[in-house]
């Protein structure tokens, strides 16, 4: 099989299916419309809010996971959250989650951390309940600790994604995609974030990122050596400058990945079947053998 086939059928195959897009924006949609209702009294699907993670950054894969809505709540809100003692996050997140009950009294939902859980049978949305600030950021819920709000700057995050795809003809979203499903396929404990940052890392320094779906066996044998380098190393968040700690408990899969990426990408060349079944080791059923 010619390696540009095999690759642009397995990003083909990635994509969510007409279906699944629409279930989707009809489980978000409903979610973003109950809070408009019930705190700025308008029957809006859009407004005051937006969609982050990988709806947002438009690196959503199937099988379908969780949609990322953030919502603006009013400034009075969070005044009069600042009268009240104790963990003023939590009482936060709980308070949404008991509206949202109410639009959706069978669905156990949960708050904590910095989201709002709400776990639909075929979504999971989770709601990140935020303040806009005057920068054009938010401040975000952290229950942890006693409770504090964090900065969040969803435009930073979405923006670096953007220019890096432009500048790469579009292999940078679908490199975070395939490496998705590894994570997946190959139960990875790296979270989805880090791995959009480094791929974008990654391909805005990479010599062949203006080529396209031939060089891709290439692009993910030498982001698997690139992950590898990155073990226990910090990652700076955008729009923040928040240190991630990378950590390397996902090292040595990403270390086997990296050997039986080299061994495909050898045979590419020579054998054809053998290469896809190095590359199903890595990616599962979805990349074609042949």
């Amino acid at each position: 099989m010619d390696v540009r086939q095999r690759f642009y059928n397995f990003i083909s195959y990635l994509a969510l299916t007409p279906d699944q897009r629409l279930d989707g924006n009809t489980k978000q949609s409903g979610v973003r419309r109950c809070l408009n209702s019930h705190y700025y009294s308008v029957s809006d699907a859009t407004s005051n809010s937006i969609l982050v993670g990988s709806w947002g950054k438009a690196t959503e894969v199937r099988p379908p996971r969780d949609i990322d809505v953030l919502f603006a709540l009013p400034k009075s809100v969070y005044d009069r959250y600042q009268t009240r003692p104790g963990n003023k996050q939590s009482q936060l997140l709980q308070e949404v989650k008991e509206v949202l009950t109410r639009t959706y009294p069978n669905t156990n939902m949960r708050g904590d951390g910095q989201v709002v859980m709400i776990p639909f049978t075929s979504y999971a949305v989770e709601l990140v309940p935020a303040f806009l600030l005057t920068t054009g950021g938010y401040w975000i819920c952290d229950t942890n600790g006693g409770g504090r709000y964090k900065a969040f700057d969803p435009g930073a995050e979405i923006a670096l994604v953007d220019q890096s795809d432009r500048n790469a003809v579009g292999n940078t979203r679908h490199l975070i995609k395939m490496m998705k499903r590894w994570q997946g396929y190959c139960s990875v404990p790296l979270k989805s974030f880090a791995i959009e940052l480094l791929a974008v890392h990654f391909v805005d320094n990479w010599h062949n990122r203006g080529k396209d779906y031939y060089w891709y066996d290439f692009m993910v044998r030498d982001f698997l050596a690139f992950l590898v380098a990155c073990a226990g190393k910090w990652i700076a968040v955008p729009g923040t400058g928040e240190q991630l700690l990378l950590g390397d408990a996902w090292k040595s899969r990403a270390e086997t990945a990296y050997d039986r990426a080299v061994k495909a990408c050898g045979y590419e060349t020579t054998n054809a079947l053998l290469a896809g079944l190095e590359w199903q080791k890595i990616f599962g059923p979805d990349i074609p053998i042949s």
